[in-house]
């Protein structure tokens, strides 16, 4: 696909790049290229060599882990300026499926971990997106491990809207309204939860108030910190 101006990118102000000078983003627009993805293709299949890194642009992705016994666990989303790979790892741990239509800024990877030497910013930058998705990866260890059906609905939901929302404008941002990227199987299958379940607690959000649901995958929220609250977080998303 052609290539956008960098200057005009969706989520350059939040991307491995956004640390990036004048100069740096001229050495990343060598090694990069774009690729599109159709909803339900595979981007990377779990112990495939890796020749590319690269940013979420547009739509998202489920990460997913199979266990020898054929059984798969969805570990993980990647939505908008998400970073997939790894520098420093020869093959993906886990398969990466597109969940709906979805555009990569993909950089080749030998030169991308060439340029993280050479390149402070980027190197910084992905240092701080690493230590996000840790901090991420342990909250979500709550989500699991001790909050209700009705808290894990919430918290899935409130994630997404946040992501929705325009990067540093939430304080200021009452209600949202996103195109949930999961189906129902699929919301069950990351949560540990019975499709009956999600179904029957996504009504009684509807039925309480707290989302409504204007068209099959449209969800809105009227009140964002009302939802982060049915989740057990507070307005500015820390834990209660």
């Amino acid at each position: 696909m052609p290539a956008p101006d960098c200057s005009s990118c969706p989520i350059r102000h939040r991307a491995v790049c956004a640390k990036c000078e004048t100069d740096e983003l001229h050495l990343l627009e060598g090694i990069k290229y774009y690729r599109s993805f159709e909803a339900g293709q595979t981007v990377i299949f779990s112990g495939d060599q890796m020749e590319f890194v690269g940013s979420v642009i547009s739509g998202v992705a489920t990460l997913t882990q199979t266990m020898e016994d054929g059984r798969r666990q969805m570990v993980g989303l990647l939505l908008p300026s998400d970073f997939v790979g790894r520098p420093g790892r020869a093959g993906s741990a886990y398969d990466v499926t597109a969940t709906t239509d979805m555009v990569m800024c993909c950089f080749r990877k030998k030169p991308f971990e060439d340029l993280m030497h050479t390149t402070p910013h980027v190197a910084q930058r992905l240092l701080e997106m690493t230590l996000d998705e840790l901090d991420a990866a342990r909250e979500w260890m709550l989500v699991l491990g001790r909050k209700t059906a009705r808290e894990k609905i919430a918290s899935l939901l409130s994630i997404v809207a946040r992501r929705s929302m325009v990067a540093g404008s939430q304080t200021a941002v009452e209600s949202v309204s996103f195109d949930m990227p999961l189906t129902r199987e699929a919301m069950a299958d990351y949560l540990g939860l019975t499709l009956e379940t999600v179904s029957r607690q996504v009504s009684a959000l509807k039925k309480d108030g707290v989302i409504e649901l204007p068209g099959k995958r449209r969800i809105a929220v009227p009140d964002i910190a009302r939802l982060m609250e049915e989740a057990g977080d507070d307005s500015d998303g820390g834990f209660l």
